[in-house]
């Protein structure tokens, strides 16, 4: 039996095989922060703010989340960027570089902004449990319960692969949208060019901009991925990969986002209002189905508990970074007894408060909003000053000048619409223009 000649490779098939497996394993390995971070992004209050500005407005504010993606992109990067050069988290750095005052003020106005943020994550499970006929009650604890459980493992791998397999969860927002049935010409359109929808320049429109855009950026983030980073031990020759594990997460974020609305402009069609994402997927059982109503309720949960876990620990990991201790998910809880108390406290205190009857969780929404505003524009200031720090970075990590151009516009940007966030919730009628 002959047995045929074996053809030999072509000149550099041999190297560019394993150079290009060596690389989907070296992103396979580092992937994580930056996907968790900002598919954690689209906690309770996005879901609760996109859908919103879908049943308001349809798809014309459909430009705004495609402009919010470089935006988003390049203010992690710089956190991922940090955490790779310093191997530390945000909290640190910003104690050691800046002195006690400046990290105790961060710190604290981290922890108030979280917590309060903790509360509206347990409100959503506490409405999303009513509506599919579980009480509170029972719901709450057990969320609080499992996302203790989640942390607790001793593991940071175990950890970050039960997180991503929430975050796959946030893929079924794809078939929502598609089963919503919205006008993909008005879709294309929509996103591609600046519009207002009719009736104009409104109070109402320049309020629910400016939560989209305190929506999908958090002070939270920075100091939680920056503090991922340290904890998975990046390394120089992990910042390529971290940067597009990020890039790939900015992109989700938005995708997502995008698919909230148009869930969103399907209850617009209907002409039913709601007064919450609970509401709304039984609004919405006509168009989706008693399924996808269902489906609404799910994510929300989902949503709500991978926000809580990423809130959670980045008061964990802040607070164990200026106050001492260990801080760290490879750590078992006797070995890291400070950090993982922090963590449950949090969770602990916010499901309690949302059990309380009566509590102002309105109220709370809005202090949310105004802190965040008031927290957001000097993180990202120490963020751009710590990656200006030559001494501290070095040649390679510190920033460019187009980076700086870049950075301090966005900087700018948000600052100003951090004010008008913040007046328009206090003086609700500031911003009252005429239709």
């Amino acid at each position: 039996m002959a047995f045929a000649t074996p053809i030999p490779p072509a000149r550099g098939a041999t190297s560019a095989r394993p150079r290009w497996r060596n690389r989907l394993l070296r992103f396979l390995v580092v992937a994580g922060p930056g996907l968790i971070v900002m598919v954690a992004d689209n906690d309770a209050g996005a879901v609760s703010t996109y859908t919103q500005a879908g049943a308001q407005y349809g798809t014309h504010l459909l430009w705004v989340l495609l402009c919010l993606l470089p935006v988003t992109y390049f203010v992690q990067e710089m956190v991922a960027r940090l955490g790779i050069a310093t191997g530390q988290g945000h909290a640190a750095m910003i104690y050691q570089r800046f002195g006690t005052w400046w990290g105790r003020f961060s710190l604290f106005d981290l922890l108030l902004v979280n917590f309060l943020t903790l509360v509206t994550e347990f409100a959503a499970i506490a409405l999303a449990a009513q509506a599919a006929g579980v009480p509170p009650v029972l719901a709450v604890p057990l969320a609080a319960v499992g996302l203790v459980l989640l942390v607790g493992t001793g593991s940071y791998r175990r950890w970050e692969r039960m997180t991503l397999g929430l975050c796959a969860l946030s893929l079924a927002w794809f078939w929502l949208a598609v089963a919503a049935r919205p006008d993909w010409g008005d879709v294309l359109g929509h996103m591609a060019v600046p519009n207002l929808p009719a009736g104009g320049l409104t109070g109402s429109l320049v309020f629910l901009v400016i939560a989209i855009v305190g929506t999908t950026i958090a002070p939270w983030q920075l100091f939680f991925q920056q503090s991922c980073v340290a904890d998975k031990r990046l390394r120089f020759a992990d910042l390529g990969a971290a940067r597009l594990d990020t890039f790939i997460g900015a992109v989700a974020v938005v995708a997502f986002a995008v698919c909230m609305v148009l869930v969103g402009s399907a209850l617009r069609r209907t002409g039913v209002g709601y007064q919450d994402p609970a509401q709304m997927a039984g609004a919405l059982a006509p168009v989706l189905g008693r399924v996808g109503g269902g489906l609404i309720l799910v994510l929300m949960c989902n949503a709500a508990l991978l926000g809580a876990t990423a809130i959670s620990l980045s008061s964990a990991w802040a607070w164990g970074e200026v106050m001492g201790g260990r801080t760290s998910l490879e750590a078992r809880m006797s070995e890291a007894p400070r950090f993982y108390a922090v963590y449950a406290l949090c969770v602990a205190a916010a499901a309690a408060l949302v059990l309380i009857p009566g509590a102002p969780l309105q109220a709370i929404i809005l202090g949310v909003q105004v802190l965040a505003g008031v927290m957001l524009p000097s993180a990202i200031v120490f963020l751009q000053l710590l990656l200006n720090d030559a001494e501290l970075l070095g040649p390679r990590f510190v920033n460019r000048p187009w980076n700086n151009w870049v950075n301090w516009t966005v900087i700018g940007a948000l600052f100003a619409l951090s004010l008008v966030l913040a007046a328009q919730v206090l003086v609700p009628d500031l911003f009252a223009f005429s239709a």
